[in-house]
């Protein structure tokens, strides 16, 4: 039994940042040329290639130290969605960042005492929105304030098949709001070539919330660029029943559509 609940831990601690993972937070930004008069619009979709480090429990059971490479967490994905999106009006943005991830695993059972076999599914949603305003800026820089709300959303469902659990069935979940306060900014090294990256930290439902990126992009036209770079974001929430200290890191890429 000891092997079923580190297997449901492995997997309720994917609901750290969801894979997905929150890149390119629209917290990023990209170098475009801009009309201070007129609203302009950016879309990125982005894959995070994250693993998870941390402590994390589940239906009230003690916390179990985990430590997953992104391999490890992927064999078990169903399906994923990661998108960040920015809209601008002079020095006023508003930005938000979504992701879904939900992860399936099953395991038989160790000497199939109480049951022969267990199923968990994992589902994980997080949304953020914010605001940010331009503090600094220049031909080669911005730099912007972020103030931003974060929902998070997470149900752990544990099935058991055959023995005398045969047929039983436990759900957890927890929904939270964090508030975020932090900054984004960008520098261009040359016309195409620029630097760009975010912090954010806060708390609310979580005791601490953050979340920090560093990239560099290439912008292939007025319409499109190409960033890559590493993320790291971690969350320390409890509510009695589940609890959840980690942190997920990795490298991340994606394409950022501008209009």
């Amino acid at each position: 039994m000891h092997k079923i609940f580190v297997l449901a831990f492995v997997t309720a601690l994917s609901a750290a940042p969801a894979l997905s993972a929150d890149i390119l937070p629209a917290l990023a930004p990209q170098p475009v040329e801009r009309d201070p008069d007129r609203w302009s619009f950016a879309f990125s979709p982005y894959l995070w290639i994250s693993g998870i480090t941390g402590d994390t429990g589940v239906f009230g059971l003690p916390e179990v130290h985990i430590d997953e490479s992104f391999g490890d967490v992927l064999k078990d994905i169903d399906i994923g969605f990661m998108g960040a999106g920015e809209a601008r009006y002079g020095d006023f943005s508003i930005i938000t960042d979504i992701s879904y991830a939900r992860i399936t695993s099953d395991s038989a059972t160790p000497r199939g005492v109480f049951a022969d076999s267990v199923s968990l599914k994992q589902e994980t949603f997080t949304a953020m929105l914010g605001v940010g305003y331009t503090i600094v800026e220049d031909q080669n820089a911005r730099l912007d304030a972020v103030v931003a709300a974060k929902l998070w959303w997470t149900e752990t469902t544990l099935s058991f098949g055959g023995g005398p659990l045969g047929g039983v069935s436990h759900r957890d979940d927890a929904t939270w709001v964090d508030g975020l306060v932090g900054f984004r900014g960008m520098y261009s090294i040359t016309p195409e070539v620029y630097l760009t990256g975010s912090a954010l930290i806060g708390a609310g439902g979580a005791d601490l919330d953050w979340d920090v990126m560093a990239g560099i992009g290439y912008r292939w036209k007025e319409s499109m660029s190409a960033v890559a770079g590493y993320r790291a974001l971690g969350v320390d929430y409890s509510n009695g029943s589940l609890t959840n200290d980690t942190v997920q890191h990795g490298p991340i890429i994606g394409v950022v559509f501008h209009f």
